[in-house]
């Protein structure tokens, strides 16, 4: 079974990704650390993204690996933040991430979470989920996890926004079928538990 997780920065796609998968038993595929590997990459080398993706050699679980080096705060910085939304509007890094990430979901039970989960990478997937929030929830809680303040994040939030849901290829949106999921003022268990029941209530009629 693939679960798929989609959402705009903020909406708490991977933490609540990641308890779901903790409570399914399932694997948890953060895609957006791959696009963020992909610009920590390009920023360190000086090459074009599209040059640097194909090659990159990227490992998902606890941690992320990048060709083998443990970058799982790097890339969580501003620098890499930004440039990471501009790198996934790229067609050929896109291209070459979603054939990785769908060779991964080829097998096993998953929980997938990114941008383009469902409409792109796994649109056949059992449970489709689209996270999110309002605006200000969303800023907020990225300023708490970086510690900076919440009126930067917003307005870095909403240009982000704007790019990711007008991108040529891929751009945010729901998938068909999917459960859209207002997380403003929920807690995480209320979220995990919803999806943990959609996620049931599929498996009873697959």
């Amino acid at each position: 079974m693939v679960i798929a997780i989609d959402g705009p920065a903020g909406a708490g796609k991977s933490s609540v990704a990641r308890a779901v998968a903790q409570a399914l038993g399932f694997t948890y595929m953060n895609s957006g650390a791959m696009y963020r590997c992909v610009a920590l990459a390009a920023l360190r080398s000086g090459e074009a993204p599209e040059a640097v993706a194909p090659a990159a050699r990227i490992e998902l679980g606890r941690r992320v690996l990048l060709d083998d080096e443990d970058v799982t705060e790097e890339i969580r910085g501003a620098a890499v933040s930004e440039a990471a939304s501009r790198v996934a509007a790229i067609p050929e890094v896109r291209t070459a991430l979603v054939d990785h990430q769908r060779r991964m979901l080829h097998g096993g039970d998953w929980v997938a979470e990114g941008r383009d989960i469902g409409t792109v990478v796994a649109p056949e997937a059992e449970v489709k989920v689209f996270l999110t929030a309002s605006p200000e929830e969303r800023a907020r809680r990225r300023a708490a996890e970086l510690g900076v303040n919440p009126a930067t994040v917003l307005a870095e939030q909403t240009i982000r926004d704007q790019r990711d849901q007008s991108r040529e290829h891929s751009p945010l949106q729901a998938a068909e079928g999917a459960i859209v999921l207002d997380t403003t003022g929920l807690e995480l268990e209320q979220v995990v538990e919803r999806i943990v029941r959609l996620a049931g209530e599929a498996s009873v009629l697959g």
